[in-house]
């Protein structure tokens, strides 16, 4: 049977556009370039000026719409609305600059869609811009790289101006509606260099939430003063997700930060806090001798690997007869954590797995650190926070994203529906 082609394709249960086969034209642009000892791209390049005629022949169908006739026509009344030359135009693009003649009408009413009005860049430029800075490029990087690749002079004032034009989404993004129920919430805070005055080290909260639907997403940022990280601080950035609509969270992950645990219950009452016991395995070590590291954490996962809570006091109770008398403020630290740790004990392997650590969350920060390394300080808050922002927006093929859907969900969430039944709504 003969395949009729048609403008898209079903491909698993999504409608993709069939593209037009461009590889004789293709061809044609190689085989030009390679006779005329030209580029394919830049300044004077084959595809810039393949760019100039698509988007020239583009606004004249566009004023040709406009006005109700055709370029070369007569206009149906001399004295309505008529074409009224050409203004020249470059445009930046990700192939270069392009040059173009935009049409003019009589009336000065002609507003095409394809270039808009004052517009000086095309949508791709913006797009690849955004793409480096949150790779961690700098401002100059940027402009360097457009230099060499595209011939495409660019002030690194216009690179900023580009990433400005997020600042509005970012805001949005911000202060969205969040769901009234989360299982899960992770927080933790990194520390980045901003200018304020001098340059000094901030903490950025981060809340990342698991929803109900199995979801995982960044639910705020918010940068706090110098000082370093604190529960106070805490609370106020948990107010704000709860004036935001979260009304419950089942299991909040931390670290072991003093006041913490207060904190988080002033704001949901009914949360269980989960100590991060990556965080406490960490500063276990601190408070040990290196030539001990592995016996002790070697102890400690027994311990935190136990099938049950009281199996778990039996192996620690061994663990600090063992180490109490050498590292002492190893074994107190422990056991004044002992409460916030126990809680994922009481899960199948599922769950704890998802909450006995805020790797979940380190890893986003992971991303942050590789985007703002070359950067050294900000020059604003804002600007700290426009990159974090790209970073969270930023999804890599073929690679795990700190955010998306958890794997096997169904089974985790009918283990929540189990212990929080009451609690637990499912849309």
């Amino acid at each position: 049977m003969e395949a009729h082609t048609t403008d898209s394709e079903a491909v698993s249960g999504e409608i993709v556009p069939v593209l037009p086969d461009v590889s004789g034209l293709a061809q044609q642009l190689v085989d030009q370039a390679r006779s005329q000892g030209v580029g394919l791209t830049g300044a004077g390049g084959l595809l810039s000026g393949f760019t100039k005629q698509v988007l020239e022949a583009a606004l004249q169908v566009e004023l040709a719409d406009h006005l109700g006739y055709d370029h070369g026509q007569a206009p149906g009344d001399e004295r309505g609305n008529v074409r009224n030359g050409t203004t020249r135009k470059t445009l930046r693009t990700d192939i270069g600059d392009v040059t173009i003649d935009v049409p003019r009408d009589r009336h000065g009413t002609f507003d095409p869609v394809v270039v808009p009005k004052h517009a000086r860049r095309l949508e791709g430029f913006d797009a690849a811009v955004l793409s480096l800075y949150a790779k961690g490029m700098t401002t100059g990087d940027i402009a360097t790289h457009l230099q060499d690749i595209y011939g495409t002079q660019v002030s690194r004032d216009l690179v900023s101006r580009v990433t400005d034009t997020i600042v509005a989404d970012m805001t949005s993004w911000q202060n969205r509606p969040l769901d009234a129920i989360y299982p899960v919430i992770l927080i933790d805070a990194i520390f980045l260099k901003v200018r304020e005055g001098t340059v000094a080290n901030r903490p950025v909260y981060v809340a990342l939430g698991i929803s109900v639907d199995g979801q995982r997403d960044v639910l705020g940022m918010w940068m706090g003063p110098t000082g370093g990280e604190g529960a106070k601080q805490w609370m106020t950035m948990l107010t704000d997700l709860k004036n935001r609509g979260i009304n419950d969270v089942f299991i909040v992950c931390c670290d072991g930060l003093k006041g913490l645990p207060e904190a988080i219950n002033a704001i949901w009452p009914l949360a269980t806090v989960q100590t991060c016991v990556v965080h406490l395995v960490r500063n276990s070590l601190r408070l040990t001798s290196k030539r001990d590291w592995r016996k002790v954490t070697v102890g400690l996962r027994s311990v935190y690997t136990a099938p049950t809570v009281a199996e778990a006091e039996t192996r620690f109770a061994c663990f600090a007869d063992e180490w109490r008398d050498k590292y002492p403020a190893m074994i107190a630290m422990w056991e004044r954590s002992w409460t916030e740790f126990v809680p994922f004990l009481d899960f199948p392997a599922e769950i704890r797995a998802l909450i006995y650590t805020t790797n979940g969350i380190e890893s986003l920060n992971a991303r942050f650190r590789a985007a703002t390394r070359r950067r050294g300080h900000f020059p604003t808050e804002q600007a700290a926070l426009k990159i974090l922002y790209l970073t969270v927006l930023e999804r890599r093929p073929n690679r795990a994203n700190p955010t998306g859907q958890i794997n096997n969900w169904s089974k985790i969430l009918n283990v929540f529906a189990i212990t929080y039944g009451d609690r637990l709504t499912i849309n």
